[in-house]
């Protein structure tokens, strides 16, 4: 297969990851380098890690153009829905080793990394289900003419991949382009590069073609920015912040690339006085705290109807006490570190920015120092009581466990508070008013609304965001949508066209 090197991970040895995947091979980056991969746990390297550079991209997009061209885009759907299953089922055997390489990279706790990469076996089973799909449409015009439509791969696509769900993220961008029958060039995060050369790995071993999937880890400004400029890239598909998503569109306008984009959010949790409260409480403090407050959809947001609100500050100052805060490898941790040392610096300044806009600190706020977590980035569970929607922790997104808990009274201070953020994600509402849950849902602009639950999320729903949160969808009946292009071919029934020249 390759002379990559797979040492095992140990505390007195890195693991070392020294080549890229590009056309089916492993090969040393050209104008790249070599970095350590930093546990976010001890603060410490655990890996030796390949960082490729605009040399090396040119050639995996090269790799993957070449692919494209050849037999890939003309397979057969089920054929490459078979080699996806393949590939599913390899996924799920290497589950145990792809969680603990997932949690030393980004420091989340490994069984919600088990739990994760479990459900992404059935995303990808779910986008081979959908690989010979692509059906077009006829066109009734009259008996001169037979017009119809079909879909078609859009061609090469680069996935940019976040650090804070490595493995999910690759999964909705990769799955869904190579079941479309698109050839696709990864360039993961450079803080969590190794997950996706595991899954290079992964692809040899399940027959996917040479060329079809390549992995050139690598720097934004750098790597990043040579795909999406890239001429021979027909589309980004990319998660990761707002701002650099503006980028990216300025730097892809030259040839119109297009993009998919799931770009944040900051999203409000919202709890009505007739609520079933225990449950709320549960789906808030689960959600505010969630992957230490890494994730998109966080409902960091916490209105709370003013009749109830001294309860929930109550309780989230309580459930806080509770969380227990270490290191990622032990199942009954709730909270592991932030994912990198910027990470944590950026959560401790928004705490200082609570403080400084006037927000009641209730708990938390601090780094955790003791002896064991010290080295790492860990930081406390933080809830801000008195929050009101001007302030920078209500309107920036954090990344960090934080919630602000911000009082309302009825239901269109609750919707007004909700839409006032330049944002538009996910929402949450809990009610045990039908009326009131169809009432506010419909009003929230948002891509995803929860209703007396939170954060459901499967392969057959869709995701993404309004406003700057994102653009397009990723999962869904419609998962391939993004990756193929209608072709409308009109045959004349005659073969007649008349001289307009006579």
């Amino acid at each position: 297969m390759s002379n990559q090197s797979f040492a095992p991970a140990s505390d007195t040895s890195l693991r070392r990851y020294e080549h890229l995947y590009i056309d089916g091979e492993w090969v040393k980056p050209l104008d790249g380098e070599l970095i350590e991969s930093i546990d976010p746990a001890t603060g410490k390297p655990w890996a030796i890690a390949p960082m490729g550079g605009p040399q090396d991209i040119d050639r995996a997009v090269a790799a993957a153009r070449q692919a494209f061209n050849g037999p890939w885009r003309r397979m057969p759907g089920h054929e490459r829905a078979a080699l996806l299953r393949r590939f599913a089922d390899l996924f799920s055997a290497a589950i145990p080793e792809l969680a603990v390489i997932e949690s030393r990279d980004n420091g989340n706790l490994v069984r919600e990394h088990r739990a994760s990469l479990t459900a992404q076996v059935q995303w990808y089973q779910w986008f081979a289900s959908l690989a010979d799909k692509a059906q077009g449409t006829t066109i009734p015009i009259d008996d001169s003419v037979h017009a119809f439509t079909t879909r078609v791969p859009i061609g090469v696509v680069g996935a940019i991949i976040p650090w804070n769900a490595p493995l999910l993220a690759t999964c909705l961008k990769i799955g869904a382009a190579l079941a479309a029958g698109c050839a696709v060039v990864v360039k993961p995060a450079e803080q969590t590069p190794v997950s996706a050369l595991e899954l290079a790995r992964l692809m040899h071993e399940a027959g996917i073609p040479p060329g079809v999937f390549n992995v050139v880890p690598g720097f934004g400004r750098t790597a990043g920015a040579h795909l999406v400029k890239h001429p021979d890239v027909n589309k980004i598909s990319f998660t990761g912040a707002s701002q650099t998503a503006k980028h990216m569109v300025r730097d892809g306008a030259e040839n119109l690339k297009r993009f998919t984009f799931e770009l944040g959010g900051k999203a409000p949790h919202i709890i009505f006085a007739d609520a079933d409260l225990d449950n709320a409480i549960n789906a808030a403090t689960a959600s505010a705290w969630r992957l230490t407050g890494q994730s998109c959809a966080l409902g960091s947001r916490v209105l709370v109807e003013r009749p109830i609100y001294d309860r929930v500050v109550d309780a989230f100052r309580t459930r806080a006490k509770s969380v227990r805060v270490g290191l990622p490898s032990v199942d009954t941790n709730h909270m592991g570190p932030q994912a990198h040392e910027e990470q944590l610096r950026k959560t401790l300044s928004y705490i200082e920015f609570g403080k400084q806009d006037g927000a009641e600190l209730i708990t938390g706020g601090s780094r955790v120092l003791t002896p064991a977590l010290a080295p790492g980035y860990f930081v406390e569970p933080t809830v801000f009581a008195g929050v009101t929607n001007r302030m920078r922790i209500a309107r920036d997104e954090i990344f960090g466990p934080v919630a602000s808990l911000i009082p309302f009274d009825g239901e269109d201070e609750a919707v007004a508070i909700a839409n006032d953020t330049p944002y538009g994600l996910t929402a949450g509402l809990w009610t045990r008013d039908v009326g009131r849950a169809h009432r506010v849902s419909n009003r929230i602009e948002a891509g995803m609304v929860w209703v007396n639950t939170y954060s459901f999320l499967r392969w057959s729903t869709p995701y993404g965001g309004f406003k700057v949160s994102g653009w397009g969808r990723e999962n869904g009946i419609h998962a391939l949508d993004p990756y193929l292009e209608t072709r409308t071919t009109v045959i004349s029934t005659s073969g007649q066209f008349p001289n307009l020249y006579t």
